[in-house]
């Protein structure tokens, strides 16, 4: 991304739809939901920094985005809901009932359509490169975080589940993806993930670092190098918020990984996995990028 007022490198060793109330009877997945989501505008591209005019501009899209490989998968095929909350997930900024808020998406991943909600499903556009559906989030309300940070979440409408522990209204964060994103506001605070190889100049572009948000839900993002959208070698979360983020990096095809850098020190994977805390501040003035160097094997 464009380089910031200050950069921070910080990392601590790795040690159906539901009627308000009413319990989901699906069984929990064993591992979190797969595949990945992210916002961007009406036509399937990707904003700056996450950074939007409007709340009408925001739109959701299926994963696993431009700057992933072509073997990158998208959300499992189903029937899925999604929400506009605070950072905290406290806060429901949705205005309309979960019944307007679903989508499906196809066997290759990609979001086909929205669901009819009795007349109030969301407004749709056309993802240029995928040619599926973007959904349109709005309307909801503005955020209270001081930041100006949304958080959109999305889940298999099945595991809506309204008396989990931890549930979100009725979202529960290992079911879920989320991404967040800032509505007239210019603030930068981001957590970036750079993939460094042995013979290798620069940071390697398309490789996957899983975020797990201070909820607990998750997203996974790609290493991309694509300047006109302030891109350079990095797997960046944007507008992150205030909390203990992780960022999660397991050995893939083109990374086996063998350490992960970050504020003077290195940690050595687990069983092919390492993950790295990423505490982030109240940052109120001036922007702010949280590193995490990993490198991969020769």
């Amino acid at each position: 991304m464009l380089r910031r007022t200050l950069a921070i490198a910080l990392a601590v060793p790795v040690a159906a739809v539901l009627a308000p109330g009413s319990p989901a009877n699906a069984a929990p997945p064993a591992t979190p939901l797969s595949g990945a989501i992210f916002t961007s505008d009406a036509t399937g591209v990707p904003v700056n920094l996450n950074i939007y005019a409007d709340k009408r501009d925001v739109y959701l899209n299926g994963g696993p985005g431009i700057n992933a490989p072509d073997d990158a998968a998208g959300l499992p095929a189903g029937t899925y809901s999604f929400q506009v909350t605070d950072p905290s997930g406290k806060t429901l900024l949705s205005t309309d009932g979960v019944a307007c808020r679903q989508f499906t998406v196809d066997s290759s991943g990609v979001i086909r359509d929205v669901v009819p909600g009795g007349g109030c499903a969301h407004a749709t556009g056309i993802d240029g490169e995928d040619l599926g559906v973007t959904v349109q989030l709005y309307p909801y309300d503005n955020t209270p975080n001081n930041g100006g940070v949304y958080k959109v979440w999305v889940s298999p409408t099945e595991l809506l589940d309204c008396g989990a522990p931890g549930n979100k209204h009725c979202f529960v964060p290992r079911h879920s993806k989320t991404d967040n994103f800032k509505v007239r506001t210019d603030r930068i605070v981001e957590i970036d993930t750079r993939f460094v190889k042995p013979g290798v100049a620069e940071p390697v572009d398309g490789l996957a670092a899983t975020w797990v948000d201070t909820n607990g839900a998750s997203n996974v993002k790609y290493s991309e190098y694509n300047p006109g959208m302030l891109a350079f070698h990095e797997a960046h979360v944007e507008a992150a918020e205030q909390g203990q983020h992780q960022i999660v990096v397991r050995d893939q095809p083109g990374c086996p990984v063998a350490s992960a850098h970050a504020d003077g020190q290195t940690y050595l994977p687990v069983n092919g996995s390492v993950t790295v805390p990423v505490s982030v501040k109240s940052h109120q003035a001036g922007d702010v990028t949280y590193f995490v160097d990993v490198h991969c094997a020769g």
